[in-house]
C-alpha cells in the first residue's frame, strides 16, 4: 500500500522543514517501544551525515511532551526533531500496521502474543540476532562505555572486546535492548502514558525535494523498523 502522498507532504510544513530538501520523516511506535529508542539512537548517531546531506528529519512519536523529553535526553534523539501525539492519528491515516488484533479489553495479550513472533514478522529472528551477534553489522559498544543495568552490575564495554572486534559481537546488541527495557520499565508511564496503543507499528518515508516519495517502508512487526535491520539506515546510503 502506497503512502497518501498529500498526507506526507503536509509533514513537511512542520516546524523545521522547509522546502529545497530531503525530508526523512519517521513514524514512531510508543516512545518507550523497544524500536522506537534503538532507532532514535541509530537516528541520533547520524545526525552529522544527515545534516552534511541537507536532509531534514522530523519523527512523529506516541507519547506525550514529558516523555518526549526524557526519550530525547536518553537517546540523544535531537528534540527539535521530535513530535509527539497522544494518539496515533497519523499513523491511522497512513495505514500503519495496528498490530495483532485479538478479542481483549487490553492490549498486553496481544502484545505478548507478538513478542512471540505471533502476528509480528521477523520478530523472533532479530531477538535471536541480539544473542548471537553479526558480522555484518557495526559494533554498538565501545570498549571505554559503562553499561547501566541497576539492579544488575554495571557492564564494562571492554567485556565484548574478549569476543572481537569491528562487528556486533554476541550478547551486544541483547545488552543495548535490556538497557532500553530496564529505563522504560523504571520510568513507565513517563514512556507510556496509555497502554491502548502498545501494538501500534511504525513507519519511514523519505521525500524528494519537490515532495515525491523516494523511500517507504512500514513495519509489520515488533523490531521490524528497517528492511535491513542490520544496518538500519542503508536506505540512506545513495543521498549521504
Amino acid at each position: 500500500m502506497q503512502a497518501p502522498l498529500p498526507l506526507l507532504q503536509k509533514l513537511t510544513l512542520f516546524p523545521g522543514m522547509e522546502g529545497g530538501h530531503l525530508r526523512l520523516v519517521v513514524v514512531l511506535s510508543q516512545l518507550g517501544d523497544f524500536d522506537s529508542l534503538e532507532y532514535a539512537k541509530a537516528l541520533a548517531n547520524a545526525m552529522p551525515n544527515l545534516r552534511q546531506a541537507g536532509i531534514q528529519l522530523l519523527a512523529i512519536a506516541i507519547g506525550d511532551v514529558q516523555g518526549a523529553d526524557r526519550f530525547c535526553s536518553f537517546t540523544g534523539f535531537p528534540r527539535q526533531c521530535m513530535h509527539v501525539e497522544t494518539e496515533p492519528y497519523l499513523h491511522r491515516e497512513l495505514g500503519l500496521y495496528q498490530g495483532l488484533q485479538i478479542p481483549s479489553s487490553a492490549p498486553w495479550p496481544a502484545l505478548l502474543l507478538m513478542c512471540a513472533g505471533i502476528g509480528s514478522s521477523g520478530t523472533l529472528a532479530e531477538v535471536l540476532r541480539g544473542y548471537t551477534g553479526d558480522r555484518s553489522s557495526p559494533s554498538l559498544i565501545k570498549d571505554d562505555e559503562l553499561i547501566e543495568l541497576a539492579p544488575l552490575p554495571v557492564i564494562k564495554g571492554s567485556f565484548f572486546s574478549r569476543l572481537g572486534h569491528g562487528y556486533l559481537r554476541p550478547f551486544e546488541l541483547a545488552t543495548v535492548r535490556l538497557r532500553n527495557m530496564v529505563e522504560v520499565l523504571t520510568n513507565w508511564r513517563t514512556y507510556v502514558p496509555r497502554d491502548d496503543f502498545l501494538c501500534q507499528r511504525g513507519g519511514t518515508f523519505l521525500l524528494d525535494r519537490d515532495g515525491s516519495l523516494l523511500y517507504e517502508h512500514r513495519d509489520r512487526g515488533i523490531l521490524g523498523f528497517s528492511k535491513t535491520m542490520g544496518r538500519p539506515l542503508a536506505f540512506l546510503d545513495p543521498y549521504l
